[in-house]
Parts: structure tokens; sequence; C-alpha cells
């Protein structure tokens, strides 16, 4: 998700509006709306300092509004905070263990997740029961998702295509 798109999740979420949010961080009031768009379309990107500011004015960390950043636990984490607002996946405590899980109640986000991570699981198993070795495994991973289980070519078609064809389908 870009920073665009977070600022207007966490917008929406504290129920602020664009101009709302532009005069809290110091913009004019005749263009406060016009520049928030700006950045929430990906118009314009904010700057480190301008990014600081709608951060405070949102009250979260920057990191919350930055690009996914794995390079750093604490970057890691907001990039699962990011998956959990987009994809559903929670963090939960099974037998004592900490794991990820899918939320079903995400409807298509879950299915479309679920079918990934059923796939994804199905070769760790492969792997695990030595079924694979770990460089096909390796190579599974790094085409995905080129390579699906059976070992056919397949292609996932983008979110944005699979919910435009559902929605199409439920207006038939």
């Amino acid at each position: 998700m870009a920073i665009g798109e977070r600022i207007r999740y966490i917008r929406n979420l504290r129920g602020m509006t664009q101009k709302w949010l532009g005069m809290a961080i110091g913009f004019d009031e005749k263009t406060a709306d016009v520049r928030m768009a700006q950045y929430e379309s990906g118009t314009r990107s904010p700057k480190e300092k301008l990014t600081a500011d709608i951060a405070h004015a949102l009250d979260v960390s920057p990191q919350a509004l930055d690009l996914p950043d794995i390079d750093s636990y604490v970057g890691l984490a907001h990039t699962l905070f990011a998956l959990e607002d987009l994809y559903g996946i929670r963090i939960d405590n099974i037998d004592g263990e900490l794991c990820l899980r899918l939320d079903k109640t995400t409807g298509s986000t879950y299915s479309s997740m679920f079918d990934i991570f059923n796939v994804w699981h199905k070769e760790a198993e492969k792997l695990k029961n030595g079924d694979i070795t770990e460089e096909q495994y390796n190579q599974w991973r790094y085409k995905y998702p080129v390579l699906d289980i059976e070992g056919r070519w397949t292609k996932i078609p983008s979110k944005e295509l699979s919910d435009a064809l559902i929605e199409a389908i439920q207006k038939d």
C-alpha cells in the first residue's frame, strides 16, 4: 500500500476530511483539501518532514504511513500492520504460540488470501516431508505465482481485475 493510500485509510479511520487534515498540518484553507487529495492519489509524494507532520496530525508513527520496509524490525511491524488493514491478517495465540491467521469476516479478501496461504502451506509441507528439496521450495517461492503446486504455469489476476470481474458477475 502506497503512502497516499495509507494516509487516506488512516484519515478515514479517524473520521477526518481532507480539508481538516490539510489545515491541521498548515495548508491554507482554500487549498488544503486539494493538496491532501494530491498526496492521497499519489500525484505528489510528501517529503519526510511533511510525512512526519501528517503522521502527527493522524496520531500515528511516520512508519505507519511509509512504504513497506522489511529491513528493520519496526518497518516489518508496520508492514504487518498494513497487511492487517488490507488483507485481514490477524495475530493470534494458539496453544501458547503466536501466529498469523486470516480473518474469515473479510469476505473475498479472505477467500483470495486463503487460497494463497493454502498453496504456500502445501509447498512448505512438501519441504518438511522431504518430498521436495529446499532448492525446489525456494524456486517455487521466488517464482510465485508462476508455478502453482501442480507445477502448471498460472497467472493470478490483480485484485482490481478480480474485484471488477466479481462486480460484473454480481450485476448479471
